[in-house]
């Protein structure tokens, strides 16, 4: 999925809800899932009964797509969440919550995961000081990440990411460019459009 050099609005349409893969244009009228709200495809119309296997794979595709991982990596996730105390789909939701790029697409300071990705790769973040150029890496609360400073100036930064509220787990300083981890997410903090995790592990458990 980090490859994926298709068209994104497709995997919106395939999984029926906004996945939020392509920045501002999610928001506007330009959306695919706006004007063209069924699967791609000329049988994409005419999909319509769904077997209980069949829901719980479009789940997990569309938690993996969401997070934008591939399925080994996403399956490494639930395989951690199981060992874990705690509700296990809450669990692997927080993982996914917390690595690197998807604390700073939450921030507001990209427009998109994908966007995070190339940033984090290309060493314009650093985390409790130090560079980290891997974008799984796992975020902890009381960590504070911030834009390098000799990034700072960059068109990318300068002009924001996609307006979007700042979840209460983390506090976010735009013009310092800085985010700090207050806490790991509540499941009821997580903006994951019509996710039913449990779906997912049932997937897995089968």
């Amino acid at each position: 999925m980090g490859r994926y050099t298709g068209s994104v609005c497709k995997l919106c349409r395939r999984e029926g809800v906004k996945l939020f893969l392509k920045g501002a244009r999610c928001l506007g009228p330009k959306c695919g899932v706006e004007h063209r709200a069924y699967p791609p495809g000329q049988h994409g119309q005419g999909r319509k009964k769904v077997s209980d296997y069949g829901l719980q794979l479009r789940e997990k595709q569309k938690a993996r797509r969401f997070y934008g991982i591939y399925e080994k990596q996403f399956r490494s996730y639930y395989d951690t969440a199981v060992r874990q105390r705690g509700v296990t789909g809450e669990g692997m939701l927080q993982l996914l919550e917390l690595r690197l790029d998807s604390v700073i697409f939450r921030s507001g300071l990209v427009s998109s995961r994908a966007e995070a990705r190339q940033l984090i790769t290309h060493r314009h973040f650093q985390v409790n000081g130090g560079v980290v150029n891997v974008p799984s890496y796992q975020v902890k609360p009381d960590m504070v990440i911030e834009v390098r400073e000799k990034s700072r100036n960059r068109d990318v930064f300068q002009r924001g990411g996609t307006l979007r509220r700042v979840p209460g787990w983390m506090s976010v300083d735009t013009e310092a460019k800085r985010i700090q981890v207050l806490s790991v997410p509540g499941r009821q903090e997580m903006d994951i459009p019509e996710l039913h995790e449990q779906l997912v592990v049932e997937y897995y458990s089968r």
